[in-house]
């Protein structure tokens, strides 16, 4: 199965990194009771966090580890697209070098951190002008071979969150086939 590669904001990695996880916290506050036991409150869900490892081989290496920190370094947050993962519209908060780099050899690993207070203008889609749609009624585009949500939803000029939205037969974000409908919001 050929999966499409892990992206954040603009930056594509050329290849998937080896190991990624996700943790899912939930905030409890504990209260001991005087001569008594403990009272806990569930304050609820933290933000889930995503770690990863990766590795960068073959000539250019570091420099596509430089990339990498050039994205780290440009703050804010931005969305985490992972094949096999829900979307995350994220920070990017920490990228840490494993070892001693060489110029043909990077061992790297990352932490995003998921941001909850929903999403923003900052995160639609740039770069569409000259593009046109209906304002009265949605589009429909048809899938063909190479497309992506992301690279639709750039086309069109729409927010990926809007596009998932109406489109809630598409269960994998990421896995789309030629031919298929996907239907643009107005």
């Amino acid at each position: 199965m050929l999966l499409t590669p892990m992206r954040y904001k603009d930056y594509v990695w050329p290849h998937n990194p080896a190991t990624y996880s996700i943790t899912y916290e939930r905030q409890v506050a504990l209260h001991k009771v005087p001569f008594g036991r403990y009272y806990m409150q569930d304050l609820g869900q933290s933000c889930r966090i995503m770690r990863g490892e990766g590795e960068f081989a073959g000539p250019g290496a570091y420099d596509e580890f430089k990339k990498l920190a050039s994205v780290f370094y440009g703050g804010g947050p931005g969305l985490l697209i992972h094949p096999l993962w829900q979307i995350a519209n994220a920070y990017f908060t920490s990228l840490q070098l494993e070892q001693a780099p060489l110029p043909d050899y990077v061992r790297y690993s990352f932490t995003f951190q998921e941001r909850y207070d929903g999403y923003s203008d900052e995160l639609t889609a740039a770069g569409s002008a000259g593009i046109t749609t209906d304002t009265t009624k949605d589009a429909l585009h048809t899938v063909v071979s190479g497309d992506t949500l992301w690279g639709i939803a750039l086309m069109y000029g729409v927010a990926l969150e809007d596009l998932l939205a109406v489109n809630p037969g598409i269960k994998n974000p990421n896995l789309i086939h030629a031919g298929d409908q996907v239907v643009i919001p107005c």
